[in-house]
């Protein structure tokens, strides 16, 4: 057999184990990692099988885009994993289970992880589905070093897209980099800064609003940047539709001074970069309406679809604990949703100075996020809002729509969701 026959193999068969329901006694979660929280999933799976020896747990490790584009359709025939880790939440809240029968404690549930419930169940539903794995925001990312050696300081907490963008490029000059500035390209990520330019996605019924001047002004200054070589433009033409791609390699690969991301990518940072140069978090920069990043997260949820809900619920209590909630927040390094957890005082497992600071100044960001951008992870219409942008903004990017054109497409995007979901 040919080397692609037993690849092409591979690869059907993990995509098959995905699309099928488990077997008695089985449970599949489907799973996608951003640094290396994975290895301590698996890790706590491992001791709960050890002791539930009745219960198989199978970890089907998959990519972020494979959970994005593949995942709905497998919902939609009926089928999927058994639980997922997910962050379009609201959106999918259909196929989610309502754990409440086969939990032990509904109210440590509520207590402990009831602000965001809302985030991933059905609108005017009181079902709990799941937890969130950890709590995101997004916000930048410098290249201290970089800064350093050209001689430039590093813009402040009030400093404004436009400052970061001079320095950056000021940076990149002196000292022979690529790519200035990055932005991941998602939906979700360009309507921080749209947001701190005074965006509101959501109208006053509640549907969603044409998009506005606030948005449009920073949609018109990110595709100048990408065409005035500020911006890495490869990140956003080198992909199509809504298919997501980050720019965090060019930044380990100190290929890129300043990189607009989130939280979760301190782990990352923290395995990959290590010593190489210094990093730092520096919040989501000004616009003239607020200072803000995107809030949310990924979520752990059960599939409706699951023969096995009992199973389901014990590993779901197991993994929503607070001693193993815990655990998994201190050594992936993310920002814990359980409040006994976050009040209980957190020893994040690093020894790296820049990782506890990152992890400080996303907390001290999380003050300026906007009323605006607090309305996303819990908006029903927030994923067809986001698709759009990404979508449009890459092909006004690519120069294949005008802006007026991405403006209009982008209505008209959010406008055909809403129908096909009538």
């Amino acid at each position: 057999m040919t080397k692609a026959k037993k690849m092409l193999l591979a690869t059907l068969s993990v995509g098959l184990l995905s699309t099928t329901a488990a077997l008695a006694g089985d449970v599949r979660i489907m799973w996608y990692s951003d640094g290396v929280e994975g290895e301590v999933l698996q890790d706590l799976i491992d001791r709960f099988m050890k002791d539930n020896p009745d219960i198989k747990v199978t970890i089907d490790n998959v990519s972020y885009s494979n959970i994005r584009e593949q995942l709905p359709v497998q919902l939609e025939a009926g089928g999927g994993p058994d639980i997922v880790r997910v962050t379009d939440l609201k959106v999918q809240s259909k196929h989610w289970l309502d754990l409440t029968p086969y939990i032990k404690d509904p109210k440590y549930w509520q207590d402990n992880y009831g602000e965001q419930a809302d985030w991933m169940r059905p609108d005017g539903s009181s079902q709990i589905s799941g937890f969130m794995t950890q709590i995101t925001l997004t916000g930048g990312f410098a290249n201290k070093t970089l800064f350093d050696q050209a001689g430039v300081p590093l813009p402040d907490a009030k400093a404004s897209w436009d400052d970061w963008a001079a320095a950056a490029k000021k940076v990149a000059e002196s000292q022979q980099v690529p790519y200035p500035l990055a932005l991941d390209r998602s939906g979700h990520r360009i309507s921080a800064p749209n947001i701190s330019f005074g965006a509101n996605y959501v109208a006053a019924d509640g549907m969603p609003a044409p998009l506005d001047q606030g948005a449009k002004d920073f949609i018109a200054k990110f595709v100048g940047w990408n065409n005035g070589g500020i911006a890495n433009k490869d990140v956003w033409v080198s992909a199509a539709g809504t298919t997501y791609r980050a720019a965090a390699e060019d930044f380990i690969n100190a290929q890129l001074v300043y990189y607009y991301s989130g939280s979760w990518q301190i782990p990352n940072f923290a395995t990959k970069i290590g010593d190489a140069f210094d990093w730092v978090a520096t919040g989501s920069p000004c616009g003239p309406a607020a200072c803000s990043g995107m809030p949310g997260g990924a979520g752990l949820v059960a599939v409706k679809y699951t023969k096995n809900p009992e199973d389901v619920g014990k590993v779901m209590d197991f993994l929503a604990s607070e001693p193993v909630a815990k655990e998994f927040a201190e050594r992936t390094l993310f920002l814990p949703a359980n409040e006994a957890v976050i009040a209980g005082g957190l020893d994040f497992k690093s020894d790296n100075p820049q990782v506890k600071a990152a992890l400080n100044a996303f907390v001290a960001a999380s003050s300026t996020t906007a009323p605006a951008a607090l309305k996303m992870p819990g908006w029903k219409w927030s994923d067809a809002y986001y698709s759009a942008l990404v979508g449009r903004v890459s092909q006004a990017v690519a120069g294949e729509l005008s802006l007026d054109e991405a403006y209009q497409r982008i209505d008209q995007d959010v406008a055909d969701k809403v129908k096909q979901a009538k």
